[in-house]
């Protein structure tokens, strides 16, 4: 028997995908637990229709991400941090530094390599699934 999975099943698959299961099991257990609908000729159009605007809004969602990496990647972060004697800052600069100079970003979605003395470094901004900008952070001295 055919159905359409409502949540992901282990060892049987994702949530969305059309699977091949024994009848009882599918009629006794996935169903009336609210794990699946049985595979009809209308569920199945209706499945497919789903899964093209998702396709659709996910395609319009990757493309907006896009354009704000590209804004992003426009950008130069400067800090201005305390320093030692020897070129070394007390500290280190942070994420959390880094995303509340940049427009709309976490610091959730910020990943700084270990920055503790002055120069120029890279940060990347996770801006959608797999979509990341790479925003130079030029660190001075105080």
């Amino acid at each position: 028997m055919k159905i359409i999975l409502k949540k992901e099943v282990a060892n049987l698959g994702e949530a969305g995908e059309v699977v091949e299961v024994k009848t009882g099991y599918a009629l006794n257990y996935l169903v009336p637990q609210g794990f699946a609908t049985v595979a009809t000729a209308s569920a199945l159009k209706q499945h497919e229709e789903t899964i093209r605007q998702r396709a659709h809004k996910e395609a319009k969602l990757v493309a907006d991400a896009e354009a704000a990496a590209a804004k992003l990647s426009a950008i130069v972060v400067k800090i201005v941090a305390k320093v030692g004697e020897s070129g070394k800052l007390y500290g280190a600069v942070t994420a959390a530094q880094v995303a509340e100079q940049l427009p709309d970003v976490d610091k959730k979605n910020v990943t700084v390599p270990e920055i503790k003395e002055l120069g120029e470094f890279e940060a990347k901004v996770k801006c959608y699934k797999g979509v990341f900008a790479t925003v130079k952070v030029e660190v001075v001295a105080e």
